[in-house]
């Protein structure tokens, strides 16, 4: 997060999304389910033609995916787009350590990637490093997302999205979108050789999708951006909850409208990562004060360290207490989260300077929610609060065009919301938990909520999540 100098503005509304409203107990209609997730058991391997296969164990998983959501788009293609699908001419696998191949003018030589060569109609992958890199890390469905992803930017050039001109972060949300289309239908049972649950195994599908994010402080405007976390996730679960004909609405426009890869400014001395001190706290619930003045409700006292509550858990590192309507923060534990994110750090801690502050809002957030009269710990107190504190941190976003800008003198500067995503998906979210810390159990639906929230205003959280 950044300073900055300004005053109070009303934040602008947002068109209203299509689909139905949020079940916290279910992700797009399915219930939330745990399980294996990856290879179905007993599944005979696909017989698709790869060029260059060694018929490895990775090479064995890259065909099997790509059958699968090569079958997906046969069957669904026509139902979306009017005419057949036409199958990929040509798969290619390759070792970015091992011989030199000559794909779309491209050098495979230390070629770690997968991509998709509309002149030749061909995808290929990288067996040697990409591919057991990303099955080591988030497990077998982090392969068959990225090809999923490839598949889609196939998918785009066959429904004639892929237009001479297109910016890239087009055609690239438009193939997270498409990914995220394909993976509902693998989350429904139907495809062949894989199964996700809905509860880790999506949210493991997601963080996979957080890993491809742009570096912190690219713009969506550069040559070959492809979005930030934030973006990219939002793009997947457009096609998972609402299908391929929304992924079709990705256009200059929507994008225009939607994306939130900003690049750093000149004045973010601390490069978007304020540090977690007792000042800074006290002014991110100034803000907060400021941002909810309309809701009526009396500002919570703010209190130093873990401090007992007669009626209400205490949570850790912040905590609400109802009958005293006061929020207790242990600063040393909100400094460990919100540390500048580095590779390596203890999960859950070094994740960035909005994520403790969003789960201060978090606490904030349900002193709002006990003066309107909403309880603190039903079924939906975790999505009406990650969705207040999706609110706030759209209250505190500069766009150049206008429209919105920041609250106060505070205002989301790069990798802020990357940072909530991590949050949000991280096992013990206190951004969309209730009063007593019981977290919503899908990832999911976590950042659903967020979004909602941060693009829609304080509006839709009551009407979606009031009862």
């Amino acid at each position: 997060m950044a300073l900055v100098g300004g005053c109070a503005v009303k934040v602008g509304g947002e068109a209203k999304r299509a689909g139905a409203v949020l079940d916290p107990g279910k992700v797009a209609g399915l219930p939330v389910t745990e399980g294996h997730s990856g290879a179905r058991s007993g599944a005979p391997a696909a017989t698709i033609q790869v060029d260059n296969s060694d018929s490895g164990p990775m090479d064995t998983l890259a065909r099997n995916a790509v059958a699968d959501v090569q079958d997906y788009w046969i069957e669904r293609f026509p139902k979306d787009f009017g005419k057949p699908f036409q199958a990929v001419s040509r798969y290619v696998s390759y070792d970015s350590d091992g011989a030199n191949l000559q794909l779309c003018r491209t050098n495979t030589k230390e070629l770690v990637n997968a991509f998709f060569c509309p002149s030749e109609d061909t995808i290929a992958w990288d067996r040697g490093q990409l591919l057991p890199q990303l099955a080591d890390r988030f497990g077998e469905l982090a392969v068959v997302t990225v090809l999923a992803h490839e598949i889609g930017h196939a998918v785009s050039q066959r429904a004639g999205l892929a237009k001479p001109g297109t910016p890239t972060i087009v055609s690239e949300q438009q193939a997270d979108c498409f990914t995220g289309a394909f993976f509902k239908h693998m989350a429904d049972g139907k495809t062949a050789h894989f199964v996700v649950s809905t509860g880790e195994g999506l949210n493991n599908v997601l963080q996979t999708m957080f890993s491809l994010r742009d570096q912190v402080g690219s713009s969506f405007t550069n040559k070959n951006a492809h979005g930030n976390a934030f973006d990219r996730v939002s793009a997947f679960q457009f096609g998972f909850s609402q299908g391929p004909v929304r992924c079709a609405q990705i256009d200059p426009a929507e994008i225009q409208r939607r994306i939130t890869e900003l690049p750093f400014k000149a004045t973010d001395g601390f490069r978007g990562n304020l540090p977690i001190t007792a000042e800074n706290l006290l002014t991110i619930v100034e803000n907060l004060k400021l941002v909810f003045k309309e809701s009526g409700a009396q500002p919570p006292d703010v209190l130093n360290g873990s401090v007992s509550c007669p009626d209400g858990k205490v949570t850790q590192p912040a905590s609400y207490c109802p009958a005293t309507n006061s929020i207790s923060l242990e600063v040393e534990q909100l400094a460990q989260i919100g540390a500048a994110p580095q590779r390596g750090a203890k999960k859950g801690m070094a994740i960035g300077d909005f994520a403790a502050f969003a789960e201060v809002a978090s606490r904030y957030v349900l002193s709002v929610q006990k003066a309107t009269g909403f309880p603190l710990s039903d079924t939906n107190a975790g999505l009406r609060t990650a969705c207040l504190v999706g609110s706030w941190a759209g209250a505190l976003l500069e766009r150049p065009s206008g429209g919105r800008n920041p609250v106060g003198t505070i205002r989301i500067s790069a990798g802020d919301l990357d940072e909530a995503v991590a949050e949000l998906l991280s096992g013990k979210s206190l951004i969309a938990a209730d009063v007593n810390g019981t977290h919503v159990p899908s990832g999911f639906a976590r950042i659903e909520a967020f979004r909602i929230g941060f693009m829609e205003g304080n509006s839709s959280c009551v009407e979606d999540f009031g009862a």
